[in-house]
């Protein structure tokens, strides 16, 4: 996702202006449950407590940035209607806002958008909104959605960099705060755009300032931390896109600078580790939660250390997550957690060369989990694609030292994304 930001200016919201979202979104937004979670204060002998937004209608916090900004709109822009781009969530708050607010809008999605998202921005929306397939990607969307706003003078809802929406997003600080009455530690928050981060930090600032905000970004799509790190916005030429609801090329500039000034750290964790996160939370909490979802509590451990003892919060953003990619989500856990292994085996063109790789090869507890084998030449060897799922990561040692005794061992791909990437 790249989003043009408009010129920088300096803004952080007051806390006023906080509370009169807080206002806006009564009966609107739910105040969702701060939750103590008994596992994972276990696992890290703290005091955790998960702030679930994903119990919000559109399952997601960003109704709460959408609606503030779309109320707040005059009654000529209101009649010049709106006009959004998103893939995603986004999407989904504008259109309930325009329903509510009875407000006409037209909201650009890539043409790739997964049935399911689009259905739902309908649902949200009803006959208040338009959805525009157009592009391939967020940026061809974003792009049409501007043309359109320059062309018809139509308010263009940003993501994340305006004031109001950032404002709309703070009032989960205000929510965090009135839930604890102990004092908080530690909070950790998803960074994409960074509006809910820029909003939440100003809050704690205001009126929690010994609580540490840790900002939470995937390692493929590190915007705010390489902005923070440059002393300056920075534009990522490329970035990973699987935790979609966080990987962003560009962070609003409203958005850098409060978090510049407010974030006790930015840090980044592996998409691998957020698959592993988002099995063990609908494995062992029965919790559905999206990519973005789940970088809250990667994070933590990285911080197993500080925040023994301590009462710590994290934010769970959304649950919108697509059923169809609960297999890329499963196998990149196991690639992360080294349990997954994709080898060229050189297979001998002679009778029971199979069964002797099963069976003397593999080990007891090993799988087969890819096999792609075509004999098209009159060569010695023939060369199969073939992924393995082990149990044990120290397995794969004692696995590659017995194929290359037997002569069986072509090549390991794991390390060659350039051929790896046609198998994940």
């Amino acid at each position: 996702m790249q989003i043009v930001q408009p010129t920088t200016k300096t803004y952080a919201p007051t806390l006023a202006a906080v509370k009169e979202a807080a206002q806006t979104l009564k009966g609107i937004a739910s105040v969702t449950p701060l939750s103590y979670n008994d596992y994972y204060s276990k696992l890290y002998n703290c005091n955790l407590y998960l702030k679930r937004e994903d119990l919000q209608q559109v399952r997601s916090y960003k109704i709460r940035g959408a609606y503030n900004k779309i109320a707040s709109l005059t009654e000529t822009q209101i009649e010049n209607e709106i006009v959004c781009a998103s893939a995603g969530n986004h999407a989904q708050g504008v259109a309930l806002s325009c329903k509510l607010l009875k407000i006409k809008g037209t909201i650009f999605m890539p043409t790739p958008t997964p049935k399911q998202k689009i259905e739902q921005v309908n649902m949200f929306g009803e006959n208040f909104v338009e959805v525009v397939l157009i592009g391939d990607t967020f940026d061809d969307a974003y792009h049409a959605a501007m043309e359109q706003s320059e062309q018809l003078n139509k308010t263009f809802i940003h993501p994340f960099n305006d004031e109001k929406v950032i404002e709309g997003q703070a009032t989960i600080g205000l929510e965090i705060l009135k839930q604890l009455e102990t004092p908080i530690d530690y909070v950790f928050v998803p960074v994409g755009g960074g509006g809910l981060s820029a909003g939440l930090s100003s809050v704690f600032k205001m009126l929690s300032p010994n609580t540490k905000i840790i900002g939470v970004e995937p390692k493929g799509a590190p915007s705010m931390s390489t902005s923070i790190e440059n002393n300056r916005n920075t534009t990522l030429k490329n970035i990973e896109n699987f935790v979609d609801g966080a990987a962003v090329k560009r962070v609003g500039d409203l958005n850098f600078h409060i978090c510049k000034e407010n974030l006790h750290q930015m840090i980044t964790v592996d998409e691998g580790e957020v698959c592993q996160t988002i099995l063990d939370l609908y494995n062992k909490q029965a919790i559905v939660v999206e990519p973005a979802g789940a970088l809250s509590l990667c994070a933590l451990s990285q911080y197993k250390d500080e925040i023994k003892n301590k009462n710590v919060v994290c934010v769970i953003s959304g649950s919108n997550n697509d059923i169809t990619r609960t297999a890329e989500i499963k196998e990149r856990a196991l690639l992360y957690a080294n349990l997954k292994h994709y080898f060229i085996i050189k297979f001998p063109q002679r009778a029971g060369a199979l069964r002797e790789f099963v069976a003397e090869i593999l080990g007891p507890t090993d799988d087969i989990t890819h096999f792609e084998y075509t004999k098209k030449t009159n060569r010695e060897n023939g060369a199969a694609v073939v992924g393995l799922e082990l149990k044990n990561a120290a397995d794969l040692e004692i696995l590659i030292t017995k194929m290359k005794l037997r002569n069986f061992y072509g090549d390991y791909l794991n390390d060659k994304p350039d051929l790896f990437q046609f198998l994940v």
